[in-house]
């Protein structure tokens, strides 16, 4: 037995007054295409139909998109600030077990994120270079443990007395880094 897949529909008027869940799809009988929308924006966003696309090749020109819409697109995904702290940098230590930092305060944080920062030259880095991406061991990319007690936020990254490595600026190799180049810094977003 053959299964259908029916969506709502609507002529285009009544498509215009619906604001649709997010990632729902409805379809506009009258100019019959599908529409989808995002739990917001009155009427959701038309698809254009391969016929029509055909027809219109070339005609669109983003730069003829009004500045206030680039603007209130702009404001509605980026009007949050969000309070960031970091450490001091100190030492890498690949000889070390693991890292463990405290960051005075007991609120949880959104996201912590790790970044070495260059010393002294090292694997095509210059001094202050910061590097985001970055292994220990047999781990890249690896993120800290955190925990909360009486004493604040700790920051735990676990070393394994593995050497710390990154990939070389110019070539792409992995390559070990030297402890006495490198400074590590947590960066914490609430």
């Amino acid at each position: 037995m053959t299964r259908v897949l029916q969506v709502r529909r609507g002529n285009a008027a009544q498509n215009n007054d619906f604001t649709g869940l997010v990632g729902e799809i409805t379809m506009d009988t009258d100019a019959k295409t599908l529409r989808i929308h995002d739990g917001e924006t009155l009427g959701g966003f038309a698809l254009a139909r391969a016929d029509n696309a055909a027809t219109n090749t070339g005609t669109f020109d983003i730069s003829s998109v009004p500045d206030d819409f680039w603007a209130e697109l702009i404001k509605k995904h980026t009007n949050a600030v969000i309070p960031m702290t970091e450490t001091t940098p100190c030492p890498i230590n690949s000889q070390c077990s693991y890292l463990d930092y405290i960051v005075g305060g007991n609120e949880k944080p959104r996201w912590v994120q790790v970044v070495l920062i260059c010393q002294n030259p090292d694997a095509g880095y210059a001094i202050g270079d910061e590097v985001w991406a970055f292994g220990i061991g047999a781990r890249a990319n690896p993120m800290p443990n955190w925990t909360i007690n009486q004493d604040g936020l700790h920051l735990c990254l676990m070393v394994g007395h593995e050497k710390y490595w990154a990939s070389h600026r110019d070539t792409g190799i992995t390559t070990e880094l030297a402890d006495e180049n490198w400074r590590i810094l947590f960066r914490v977003y609430y």
